[in-house]
């Protein structure tokens, strides 16, 4: 099953993908569809308004996540690209809603920044609560995946040791288009590609992830409660702009493109934020 947030005249609301329809569901959108306990069999048996997808307005597919957690260094190739040894524990940071955008909307270029980098990544959506749970259990908890890009400001990130001040510029992250349950992917490794201005930059499996889905999340778990609706960032493999030399970053008008195998394409124009 695949599910959707739909902008529609004076409202959301959350939609179930059937061909190339999307079906109202009667909740406000796929975050609050996810807070009943129910949400599966909500989906499956909606028989709401018919939107086409081709002309369909798509909102960040979990547009006010309580917690978006995010997951730095954890692609092998990404880590080794950036002179450092694998990491023993996952690099956690967060996010904040502000930041999110919907699949084809634009990335906010900041004023303030002049290194703004391309991060692709697979997201999980948390379905059900987890608190404390093993890796084994853990998989009970992922609602779905989707399609994020931590858009980054370099020159912010690196500021100091902590990186939130990089991360969470407001309009930066595109995130959707859609919610795919997990038995639509059979269990299978993802490929993860991002080009900018038709140029392959990233290009990697989520074979290649240190730290595996099931695993973040009983990590997490172990610091706090995940709820239905919050969504964690997997990490991002080699090919970010800051590391080529010489450095490549987002300019005004950068048509940037996130695709994950079998979960969903993003299609972003970078535009310069005043």
């Amino acid at each position: 099953m695949k599910l959707a947030t739909l902008r529609l005249p004076g409202r959301t609301t959350a939609a179930r993908i059937d061909g190339d329809q999307a079906v109202e569901i009667v909740a406000p959108d796929v975050g609050a569809l996810l807070a009943d306990p129910g949400w599966r069999d909500v989906a499956a048996a909606a028989d709401g308004p018919r939107h086409p997808l081709s002309t369909a307005g798509l909102a960040p597919v979990v547009p006010l996540p309580g917690k978006i957690i995010c997951v730095g260094l954890n692609y092998r190739n990404h880590v080794l690209e950036m002179g450092r040894e694998l990491p023993e524990y996952p690099t956690l940071f967060a996010k904040f809603a502000e930041a999110l955008i919907g699949p084809y909307d634009d990335i906010a270029l900041p004023a303030v920044s002049q290194a703004v980098d391309w991060e692709a990544e697979l997201a999980m959506i948390i379905g059900t609560e987890a608190r404390n749970v093993s890796p084994e259990q853990a998989t009970a908890a992922i609602a779905g995946y989707s399609v994020i890009n931590d858009v980054t400001a370099r020159d912010y990130q690196n500021r100091t040791l902590q990186w939130l001040q990089g991360k969470t510029f407001e309009a930066s992250t595109p995130f959707g288009p859609f919610l795919v349950t997990p038995d639509e992917l059979e269990g299978r490794s993802m490929a993860v590609r991002c080009e900018v201005d038709g140029e392959v930059m990233q290009e990697a499996d989520t074979s290649d992830l240190v730290f595996d889905p099931a695993r973040l999340i009983s990590y997490v778990s172990e610091i706090l409660t995940l709820r239905p609706g919050d969504v964690i960032a997997t990490g991002t493999p080699g090919g970010v702009g800051h590391a080529r030399k010489p450095p490549r970053y987002l300019a005004d008008g950068s048509k940037v493109v996130t695709r994950i195998a079998g979960v969903g394409e993003l299609v972003n124009v970078a535009r310069r934020d005043g």
